[in-house]
């Protein structure tokens, strides 16, 4: 398989295109010159060179060429491998190689590996359709300009060219106009400084003024005092509060069901009786009631210790 057909191609896209295992193309671009011995033009152009050091693998070759002949990648970097090996054995055998459309290969004294690239094809997209040229020769013809020279003289010395002085015309009038402009601009600028300064005067005399009006409004508040003939009686609220933090504790079982056979007995002796949480020892507490003063609660239990249950007691705590 001639890979070398597919390296062409990829020099019209890219800078660099490497054949692993053999060196990289290099393409550089060259602007357009003028070969002024030959009066030749030469359009801009991308020159290639070769760089054997350049060996990796970069992927762009095997890609282009598994897509071009429909293989898969790694078929297409083995046939690049055994075509690379084709290379080196002719160069070992004829001493030299050739691209078509690139360059030829040639082994110099010492052995190297020399690239000379081909002049056939310019792989630069913008100078597609441009070609060399060779532009004929523009001859200067000494004698005409010297007779060109001669008849200029001649009519220089037939027709002088005489200069008449202009009249300098009496401006003088201006000078009054300019005076006069002057002075009003000077008039003006004056005039609208007053102008101004007049305002700020104007405008500090108010802000002073306001300043000593609200000055003794304040100083006159500040010394008023107010009567009130007949003043409204005093009134005491007491608002009753929602938190009852005084209780009074009939018992405390570690069974709960005998908390609730309590709580039953003395709901119907008509108390707000009611079971709280186990406390932290694991002990379910019911009370007689819930008090928001302690002086409320202490008097609850002093009745509920002579009436039903001597061993009543006084829990203090928020629930």
């Amino acid at each position: 398989m001639k890979i070398e057909q597919y390296i062409s191609q990829l020099l019209y896209r890219y800078q660099c295109v490497t054949v692993p295992g053999f060196g990289a193309f290099l393409t550089e671009i060259q602007s357009a010159k003028l070969d002024e011995s030959t009066n030749s033009f030469f359009p801009p152009k991308k020159l290639v060179s070769f760089n054997p050091y350049i060996k990796n693998n970069d992927g762009l070759l095997a890609n282009h060429l598994a897509k071009e002949e429909k293989i898969n990648y790694e078929v297409a970097v083995s046939v690049i491998q055994t075509e690379v090996d084709t290379w080196r054995k002719s160069i070992q055998e004829f001493g030299q190689l050739t691209f078509k459309n690139i360059g030829g290969f040639s082994l110099n004294a010492e052995n190297n590996l020399v690239f000379v690239p081909s002049e056939q094809i310019n792989y630069l997209k913008e100078s597609f359709g441009l070609s060399p040229f060779v532009s004929p020769v523009v001859k200067r013809e000494e004698s005409k300009r010297e007779e060109y020279k001669e008849i200029v003289e001649v009519l220089e010395e037939k027709v002088p060219i005489a200069f008449t002085p202009e009249k300098r015309k009496n401006y003088s009038f201006l000078k009054y106009a300019a005076v006069v402009l002057v002075s009003l601009a000077i008039t003006g600028g004056v005039g609208y400084k007053l102008y101004q300064n007049y305002e700020q005067n104007i405008a500090q005399e108010t802000l002073l003024v306001e300043q000593n009006v609200q000055k003794k409004v304040n100083q006159k508040i500040q010394e008023a005092t107010f009567f009130i003939e007949n003043p409204l009686p005093s009134v005491t609220l007491t608002i009753p509060s929602d938190k009852m933090p005084y209780h009074v504790v009939a018992g405390a079982f570690s069974i709960e069901s005998n908390a609730d056979n309590l709580l039953v007995r003395l709901n119907k002796l008509g108390y707000h009786a009611k079971k709280i949480t186990a406390n932290k020892y694991g002990l379910h507490p019911v009370l007689y009631g819930s008090y928001s003063s302690y002086k409320e609660a202490y008097k609850a239990m002093k009745e509920i210790q002579q009436t039903d249950n001597p061993k009543a007691w006084l829990l203090i705590e928020e629930f």
